[in-house]
Order: C-alpha cells, then structure tokens, then sequence
C-alpha cells in the first residue's frame, strides 16, 4: 500500500483506545514510515526494489524501535503539538510504550502489505515471501478502509469531547 492512509486505519482505532498505555503518535508514524523506502526508489529511480529491506520483519523492527526511541527523545518538543490534537493524554508514558508502539507500528506495515506484494521478503534472507496472496487485497483494504472509518470517527468525538 505504498503512500495510502491504509495503513493508518487499523492504528488509528488502537492508538486512539490505548493512548494512555501506548504513544498513539509513534504508532501512526511507524506505520507509515517504511513508505519512505519505495518513495526513495520512486522519486530517484533507484535500481532497488520497490519494496528492499526496510520491508523486511528483521529491518521493520529496528526501525520501529528506532522511530519510538526518536520521538520519545523528542516528546518535550512534540508534545505541544500532540495535545491539542488528542493524540495523546496528559499522562507522561514510558519509553517502552514509544518502542512498543514504534515496532507495532512498523510490523504492522510489514503484515498488511506482505500478502499483496510478490516482491516482499518478510523473512529475509530467505528470498521467498510465503504469505502472498493477492486474493486478499480487497479483504485488506476493505478492513482498513473499516477500521480507519471507525478510527477516524472516534478521533472526531474526542476532538469535540475534548478529552
């Protein structure tokens, strides 16, 4: 799903319900960050595939750490944009809840888009993607598509709620 908010949709439902156990801002930008990856070979005409290593489950992880890591690092700073938004509460949660969220985030990315494309190796360095399946593309994103609906209605409530 390079470059769509599918993946945002099945996160969004979760970070929102668990923001105060889980940094629902990491969550949502671990799982689009990988999407960096295919941007890159796109926009530069890179001779790497589309999807490489970042879309692997080893590779996916340590970014999603790295990404929770950052942005706790850097949660004084954020967190003035994160409140008005409700995106998170004013509990201050722990660096594991960034790491955790940052790695749900990227694992997810891996798991939704690795039925859909052939040229995914979530178990690099094995070459083989044995959970292709194309047949499940419009379940895929009819659920995102769901879930992100749901997501984004919560998200409004909270917004006029002001919680």
């Amino acid at each position: 799903m390079p470059f769509t908010p599918f993946h945002l949709g099945p996160l969004l439902v979760i970070g929102l319900l668990l923001r105060n156990r889980l940094h629902a801002p990491t969550l949502l930008i671990g799982s689009i960050i990988l999407d960096v990856e295919p941007l890159l070979v796109l926009v530069y005409g890179l001779p790497y595939p589309l999807h490489g290593y970042a879309h692997t489950l080893i590779a996916s992880l340590a970014i999603g750490l790295a990404t929770g890591y950052i942005l706790y690092k850097l949660e004084r700073f954020l967190r003035i944009l994160w409140l008005p938004l409700k995106l998170e509460t004013r509990n201050q949660l722990s660096l594991k809840t960034y790491l955790v969220a940052g790695a749900l985030g990227t694992v997810s990315h891996i798991l939704l888009d690795t039925p859909l494309y052939s040229d995914i190796k979530p178990f690099y360095p094995f070459g083989v993607n044995p959970l292709y399946n194309p047949g499940l593309t419009i379940l895929i994103y009819q659920s995102c598509l769901l879930l992100g609906s749901i997501g984004l209605t919560y998200y409004i409530l909270l917004l006029f709620r002001g919680e």
